[in-house]
């Protein structure tokens, strides 16, 4: 990245954290081209609180506004949630959740985090996935950070149809859509008719 002056550097600062609010110092540093120190001078500008306190207000914030999962059924950590529109949420790998020898993330980590995420922006008391067409686009390594974007692309009564795209940087490394149920449904019939719209996965 070209050196950048303060008050541009300061306001991609902002915008980094905002999409990813676990992001440390160092990590930031080296983004920037600047110091650690720097980085603190920037975040104090601006108001954004250190790291310790930005996880606290995510656990509070998985805590208070998810409808239908508890915090302990998400797969990674919610960064923000419009309920019924979209979410945010980020998974930090490390090497128990990869394969002995390669380093790389199983799948089943990568659409766990993806589903959970599916699951807690519809609007229930209680939801299950229905139907889910799912890619997996690059492989992860661990330590990577993956960050997941859910957006509600279409309701239909108790159906929901969710997007979810999981990036690593820049990469993308997963995209799934999902049919999502809610109350009121049986929960020995979960078998949903599929149309053409859902099936389809660019």
């Amino acid at each position: 990245m070209a050196r950048l002056n303060r008050v541009e550097r300061q306001r991609k600062l902002a915008e980094s954290l905002r999409e990813n609010p676990l992001q440390t110092d160092e990590d930031l540093a080296q983004q920037f081209g600047v110091s650690v120190p720097t980085i603190r001078l920037d975040r104090l500008h601006l108001g954004i609180p250190e790291l310790r306190l930005r996880s606290e207000g995510l656990a509070r914030l998985s805590v208070v506004h998810t409808r239908t999962l508890k915090r302990q059924d998400m797969v990674g950590d919610l960064v923000d949630l419009v309920i019924g529109q979209s979410g945010r949420s980020l998974l930090t790998t490390d090497e128990s959740m990869a394969f002995v020898g390669s380093g790389i993330i199983q799948s089943h980590f990568i659409y766990a985090q993806a589903d959970s995420l599916a699951l807690a922006v519809v609007d229930g008391d209680s939801a299950v996935t229905g139907l889910a067409n799912a890619k997996f686009k690059h492989v992860v390594g661990a330590g990577q950070q993956i960050v997941a974007g859910a957006e509600v692309i279409r309701r239909r009564g108790n159906r929901w149809v969710v997007l979810v795209i999981s990036r690593v940087g820049d990469n993308t490394v997963f995209r799934g859509k999902f049919v999502v149920l809610t109350d009121p449904f049986d929960g020995h019939k979960l078998g949903v008719k599929k149309d053409r719209k859902e099936e389809a996965l660019p």
